[in-house]
């Protein structure tokens, strides 16, 4: 099945700004790819569900094939998976690296080639990726330097995809949220977050679905990393 709507592809897609960005784009007419190791089908047509761990190398590209196999086209990929863990730098695990590093580096890897490899033969597409104000604004109260390891790479590869394909129809752009109010922050933190954004609170999840949207809109655009914040890039 193939037509002219825009198809957006979207990683860790069951819950918080995944889920937000599903029902975005849902809105905005397009069909949706979503995948997550706990997303359940809910029978919509316009989206493909592929379950997956996008750590594992091989999702990433069945992913894409199915996608081109339903749909016919990929017009935006957003890669939103991943894995935040703040420990003191000597207290990370082996197990605790190993996750981190496959779901935030290697599933943007392998899926992001595939989808990549796709746009390059339509001759258009953008990646969005999510990464964290953290790997530009370290604070010692909220120690991470495995989101800032992973994502900072992530954070380098969209200038450098950016730069790479511009000529070929290809939009590469990030958006680096702050603390956002997803189910991955317990309540009991919230008043603990809040105090460290300048604006006094946390950002909700429609923060990060509008500058993912304005991104994908905005078609003179590339090698952008949007700060999506509270005014953390700024300082304190």
């Amino acid at each position: 099945m193939s037509d002219s709507r825009k198809v957006a592809v979207i990683t860790g897609a069951s819950q918080g700004i995944g889920a937000g960005l599903v029902d975005a784009f849902l809105a905005k007419g397009f069909r949706v790819v979503a995948t997550s190791r706990s997303i359940k089908d809910n029978g919509n047509p316009d989206v493909l569900v592929v379950p997956g761990d996008i750590g594992d190398p091989a999702i990433g590209p069945r992913v894409i094939e199915e996608a081109l196999k339903a749909f016919g086209r990929i017009d935006t990929l957003v890669n939103n998976a991943g894995i935040f863990i703040a420990s003191p730098f000597t207290g990370y695990t082996a197990e605790q690296y190993g996750d981190v590093v496959a779901t935030n580096l290697d599933g943007f890897f392998h899926i992001t080639q595939a989808a990549v490899e796709a746009m390059e033969e339509q001759g258009f597409g953008h990646v969005v990726n999510i990464t964290t104000t953290l790997v530009d604004h370290p604070n010692s109260k909220v120690p991470s330097v495995l989101a800032s390891m992973t994502k900072g790479g992530i954070a380098a590869a969209t200038k450098s995809l950016a730069i790479e394909y511009a000529s070929r129809g290809i939009r590469v752009n990030a958006v680096s949220p702050g603390i956002i109010e997803t189910p991955m922050h317990a309540p009991e933190t919230h008043e603990f977050l809040a105090a460290l954004h300048p604006v006094g609170h946390i950002g909700e999840v429609s923060d990060v679905v509008d500058a993912v949207l304005y991104l994908d809109g905005a078609n003179f655009v590339t090698g952008e990393i949007l700060h999506v914040d509270g005014g953390q890039i700024a300082g304190h």
